[in-house]
């Protein structure tokens, strides 16, 4: 099996099958390495600059649904692009980098990849690209519909007060909103924190509660 074909055999296990050739094409020709992550809490991917005789590299989060896989990547390939026009003279984020990243999708545009509402949200999402596609609200809610995570669900779907886990066993109490993120405490020490609603959780029926 040539490097092609890997390629495309490790693509078909996170993107839509549509995609592949396009991908497995910009790995070759754009000349970067493409590392699948365990998943961070912190980032679905990131990219990084070659270093002196070495390739450009991306990592995406292995979790994420082939939808969000797909589109992590994308944002993640006009990293690299704007690196190579522009090298460290512009924003991360900035006007240049919104011009890659949408000249990325127009052609994933024109393949059958998406659904009716991923679609919708992807091109209200390309008329102003932000930093991280999980920063879009509207988007990221309709790509978790599409997550296969057994148990999880969304923090704002609960009722208030209703107990939860996040991370590694942390029970919580769902509290109220303030502006865009609802304050959580957590019951073993009594300290509050902030949660996007977009937050996945554990519902839990009862947790005995240490804090006040």
């Amino acid at each position: 099996m040539n490097q092609v074909h890997r390629n495309q055999s490790i693509l078909a296990k996170y993107i839509p099958e549509a995609a592949i050739p396009l991908i497995s094409d910009w790995i070759y020709r754009f000349n970067f390495k493409l590392k699948i992550k365990k998943s961070r809490a912190s980032k679905y991917g990131d990219y990084r600059p070659p270093l002196p005789g070495l390739n450009h590299q991306i990592t995406i989060n292995n979790d994420l649904n082939k939808y969000a896989f797909l589109i992590t990547l994308v944002h993640e390939i006009a990293h690299l692009i704007t690196w190579e026009r522009y090298q460290n003279k512009v924003k991360p984020h900035g006007g240049e980098w919104k011009d890659s990243f949408k000249e990325l999708m127009r052609p994933m545009m024109r393949l059958d990849l998406f659904p009716e509402d991923v679609r919708n949200a992807v091109v209200s999402y390309m008329q102003n690209p932000s930093a991280s596609s999980c920063s879009d609200d509207g988007l990221t809610r309709i790509l978790k519909k599409y997550d296969n995570k057994s148990g999880l669900v969304l923090l704002e779907t609960l009722p208030d007060l209703r107990h939860f886990m996040y991370g590694k066993g942390r029970t919580f109490r769902k509290g109220f909103t303030r502006k865009s993120r609802i304050i959580c405490r957590e019951l073993s020490t009594g300290r509050d924190y902030l949660f996007s609603p977009l937050s996945e959780v554990k519902p839990v029926t009862a947790a005995p509660e240490s804090g006040t």
